[in-house]
């Protein structure tokens, strides 16, 4: 017994080792791919490695990324679709500047605010068609391809179609998250035909087939893109939807347009942190390293209960600006500037107190689960920093009869409180938790990057930054340490935080660091895959190369030539 309560003791009190490579972190997975010629990074082999085809043939990084993005539909549905939405930041290396595109739909005109008050509905539902918003996905593929595009969109799509025909085997994670939807998700019509084998979910390395979602991408390469909207397809969703008890029309879906928006910045060290404005939350990325930076978090050291306390804390203060000014700025005037301000930032830190956890903080005075990360860069210097879901999980649960595509949910995240910024209004964009990722240094790309999962995107953007700016790890590092999530903030939905919420622990943090912020009065907890999904590209412009990297958390990977 002894002996055993000394082998448990030192267990607790060294940070676990995931891997005992010779080079590199102790908690490294492996080497960065390091390449030339073009990188690709997915949350799916088969995705990247499409993307990579397509840079070979001629492709550009704006090609590649929609491939791969729609082979992504076929082989990872539990994460994405062409029934969501996307958001992507695009370096053209030719003007030598960053694009921003919102391709987020908006709610149905047809459907009020008035029609959730008369039936009793407090917040909307999760899955069914009251939280169906239009599919933005598909106009943002047609505004890339027409800004930026090169190869023809038949070519595009090819890969896709062919997987989508003659079947691909299922990975690991997306099997484990394929079974969990199907829990929720089989008592809607369609479930069954669009996404089982004979009523059974895939299970690993089954090969599955989607004759229905081929006929789609079929379909867009003879008639484009917009015929997703403006076509027979339009009428296939719309007439499905109000079928089922919906509000989604065809006008809505003809009326529907991405829109390309400047993104946005703050310098952290030296570094220019990019991220798009509102409806999206990426300025709380941008909030938290203003807060952050004063502090000299280097020398706390990675997993201190100093480094930990503080990226808590500034996360909570940041969340509570999400939750009360993060909206559509089409219905409303955000005062973005002042947010992302390093004045501001100071004056939030006011609350901050380095000793002790906050149960709640006030938002700050001003005037006025289940996603897919991308990024790819080619041999021209072009990058495309892409993020694409169908909400939580699959979706919600609504599949157009023969389309082999699910809707999405995102109007889940809609407030339905009259007095809320973000309260439901017909026609309008949703609070948006998927957000790209992309830095520059003197005015040069340095990284595109992302990380997958609801709330934790921002808080994933922020470690990762930390980690390669502060603590000085290499790209696959940097992602493969473990992570902090803070659940429990007030919400967009006007929920609020009264209980300073919980903070997630990865394995590998020291047992005598996680006593003493308990101490501080954190309360811990430790989820198991609530952490995201990493994929990241690195320009080196002293070696001319770029590194790529892909955690372990998925099944994806990065590749290069």
């Amino acid at each position: 017994m002894r002996h055993l309560i000394f082998f448990l003791t030192i267990i607790m009190s060294v940070p676990a080792v995931a891997q005992d490579r010779i080079t590199g972190h102790a908690r490294s997975s492996r080497s960065e791919v390091i390449a030339n010629h073009g990188m690709a990074a997915t949350s799916h082999p088969l995705a990247t490695q499409v993307a990579i085809e397509i840079l070979r043939k001629g492709g550009n990084a704006i090609d590649a990324a929609i491939a791969a993005n729609a082979v992504l539909g076929v082989v990872e549905p539990t994460g994405c679709g062409i029934g969501g939405d996307l958001f992507a930041i695009i370096w053209d290396a030719q003007t030598r500047k960053l694009y921003g595109i919102n391709g987020s739909g908006r709610s149905p005109v047809n459907l009020s605010l008035d029609y959730f008050k008369k039936n009793n509905i407090r917040t909307i539902p999760s899955y069914g068609p009251l939280p169906v918003t239009v599919p933005g996905c598909v106009d943002a593929w047609a505004e890339m391809h027409e800004k930026f595009g090169r190869l023809p969109v038949e070519e595009l799509l090819r890969p896709a179609i062919q997987y989508a025909r003659d079947g691909f085997p299922v990975s690991e994670v997306v099997a484990y998250y394929w079974k969990i939807n199907a829990e929720k998700l089989s008592v809607y019509p369609g479930f069954n035909e669009a996404f089982t084998n004979n009523g059974t979910t895939p299970a690993k390395g089954e090969i599955f087939r989607n004759p229905g979602l081929a006929s789609t991408y079929q379909t867009l390469t003879k008639e484009g893109f917009r015929s997703f909207y403006e076509g027979t397809m339009a009428d296939q969703i719309a007439s499905f939807v109000q079928s089922q008890g919906g509000f989604l029309s065809k006008s809505d879906l003809m009326a529907h347009r991405s829109e390309w928006v400047e993104p946005l910045s703050t310098n952290y060290r030296g570094y220019d942190v990019w991220e798009l404005p509102p409806n999206g939350q990426g300025i709380a990325v941008l909030q938290m390293l203003n807060m952050i930076e004063p502090y000299d978090v280097r020398a706390m050291g990675f997993g201190s209960q100093e480094h930990l306390h503080l990226f808590i804390e500034t996360k909570k203060l940041a969340f509570e600006d999400r939750a009360k000014y993060y909206a559509d700025p089409s219905f409303s005037k955000i005062d973005v500037g002042t947010l992302i301000s390093k004045t501001y930032a100071s004056e939030r830190m006011k609350l901050f107190r380095p000793d002790k956890a906050s149960a709640n903080y006030p938002a700050g005075n001003i005037e006025g689960g289940n996603t897919i990360y991308l990024t790819v860069a080619d041999e021209e210097g072009n990058f495309v920093s892409l993020i694409q879901s169908n909400y939580r999980g699959m979706g919600s649960g609504m599949i157009p009869e023969g389309m082999g595509f699910m809707l999405q949910n995102r109007g889940e995240l809609f407030a339905l409180d009259d007095k809320h910024l973000n309260v439901y209004a017909p026609g309008k964009r949703p609070f948006h938790t998927i957000i790209p990722g992309f830095v520059t240094k003197n005015n040069k790309p340095w990284l595109s990057f992302g990380l997958m999962g609801g709330s934790m995107q921002p808080q994933g953007h922020v470690q990762i930054l930390m980690n390669l700016i502060d603590f000085g790890m290499n790209l696959q590092e940097a992602g493969d340490v473990p992570r902090i999530n803070h659940e429990g903030s007030s919400q967009p939905t006007g929920t609020k935080m009264i209980d300073s919420g919980w903070v997630n622990l990865e394995t590998g943090f020291d047992y005598q660091v996680i006593r003493e912020l308990m101490k501080m009065g954190h309360r811990i907890k430790f989820d198991v895959g609530g952490y995201g999904g990493f994929q990241a590209i690195m320009w080196d412009d002293v070696n001319k190369v770029y590194y790529g990297a892909s955690e372990f958390r998925k099944d994806g990977q990065a590749a290069g030539y």
